[in-house]
């Protein structure tokens, strides 16, 4: 029997898991380790421990050889957007965290330089203040480009500490508003005309190129080797490829984001798609046009403010609370504020509307206004394509929350297919367990 190891990494947790075909030919998981990730604040700015983060990989890769001595080959998937610079083998420090608000600063600057219409014409990726082009341009404001040689995506930079190699992957590429959508390639225009290093966006590599082995210090540390294989590495491609589809329909990749978007072949980047903030951001073999909702984040920030409160417990108030409000969830306030239940209560001010009083207010409002958000999204998603559906997928964590998928089919009007199984991991290992 073959084995195969898919490392998922969110902004909240990483896990190993081995993948292999059973005698039905489906895909059997076994989950060998699993370990906290999250952002820290330093000197101001929220950051990523990527030397721990790379620990933990290491860990998890040494747990998976002590229970399945040979493995076929491994991948890591990770959010998007955020990067690694390097000069030559040397990480320059800070590794920023995509919440970290410095690109205030540096927004505005890319937009007098090339507007944003401009931006969406050539890429088609969605204003979000994190997208790397932001980060990029902010790094070059403040020198941190001077002396780098690369930039590597959070999972290709963990690839090539454990194989030597630099490549990049072209799923990952896809959202950082760099890419022409005409070329699927780095977009010359932007990179020139924003004055960024040429010599920093190398060749795009597509899932199932094959990086190399171990470094002999890893196989030394892990005690066994492997293939490295690039699987679809931004997470959500991996998540979508991981959906069962019986046939193609709008999905949800439900998790710290929510993710809600259709499979299509051709990027649209109409003046509608961008009024809607849809983005075309590249799947194995297809573009996912899709749009980012700030998802059940929102949900983890009230649970540390109530005393760490049981997700259980929270939709057992939210599904008998009353409270009518609704807010914005993809407000930038809710970002990374200070507290996120009073940036809630401040929402409500700000509109003049009745304001919830109790957590219990707060719970629900909050359940009910994502669930209104994904009818929004899905409203914009089929007047777009021109298209009306009659079922919504949804996978990830978030699909295992009963009270947000009977709220999403009640806004929503579809018939929902809830998928609760690790979609992410799923979509990882089965690029590498194709012929």
């Amino acid at each position: 029997m073959k084995y195969y190891l898919a490392i998922d990494i969110g902004a909240s947790s990483g896990r190993h898991i081995i993948g292999y075909y059973n005698k039905k030919g489906l895909i059997e998981t076994d989950e060998v380790y699993r370990f906290k990730n999250e952002n820290k604040l330093v000197d101001g700015h929220l950051v990523w421990d990527i030397d721990n983060l790379f620990f933990e990989v290491k860990e998890g890769i040494k747990e998976a050889f002590k229970k399945y001595p040979t493995i076929e080959s491994m991948s890591i998937d990770t959010w998007a957007v955020d990067y690694v610079l390097l000069n030559n083998d040397e990480v320059i420090y800070p590794c920023y965290a995509y919440r970290d608000t410095r690109t205030n600063e540096s927004i505005n600057l890319v937009h007098e330089i090339i507007p944003f219409k401009k931006l969406y014409e050539i890429t088609g990726i969605q204003f979000q203040e994190f997208n790397t082009i932001y980060q990029l341009y902010y790094d070059k404001i403040k020198g941190r480009l001077e002396n780098a040689t690369d930039y590597l995506m959070i999972p290709e930079y963990l690839m090539y500490k454990l194989t030597g190699v630099k490549m990049h992957e072209y799923t990952n590429a896809s959202t950082t508003g760099l890419l022409d959508a005409s070329t699927n390639d780095y977009s010359s225009y932007i990179i020139d005309t924003l004055g960024l290093k040429k010599e920093l966006f190398k060749e795009l590599h597509k899932p199932k190129t094959l990086l190399g082995k171990f470094k002999q210090e890893i196989i030394d540390e892990v005690n066994g080797n492997t293939n490295v294989v690039f699987c679809a590495t931004h997470d959500t491609a991996s998540a979508v490829e991981g959906i069962p589809f019986k046939k193609n329909a709008p999905y949800i990749s439900s998790g710290t984001w929510s993710l809600l978007g259709l499979k299509i072949d051709k990027a649209i980047t109409s003046y509608d798609a961008m009024d809607a903030n849809y983005s075309n951001e590249y799947g194995k073999d297809y573009i996912r046009f899709q749009k980012n909702i700030m998802g059940l984040w929102i949900t983890q920030c009230l649970r540390k403010e109530f005393d760490d409160m049981d997700f259980v417990e929270m939709a057992n108030i939210g599904r008998v609370n009353t409270f009518p409000g609704i807010f914005d969830v993809n407000d930038s306030r809710f970002l990374s504020p200070k507290s996120m239940s009073k940036e809630i209560i401040n929402y409500f001010k700000d509109i003049g509307s009745l304001i919830p009083k109790t957590k219990e207010d707060i719970i629900g409002t909050t359940y009910r206004s994502l669930a209104y958000s994904y009818k929004i999204a899905l409203n914009e998603l089929e007047r777009i394509v021109k298209k009306k559906f009659n079922t919504l997928y949804i996978v990830g964590g978030g699909a295992k929350n009963k009270l947000m998928n009977e709220l999403t089919e009640e806004y929503t009007k579809k018939e929902i297919i809830s998928i609760p199984i690790e979609a992410t991991a799923i979509g990882n290992l089965k690029v590498q367990m194709e012929n």
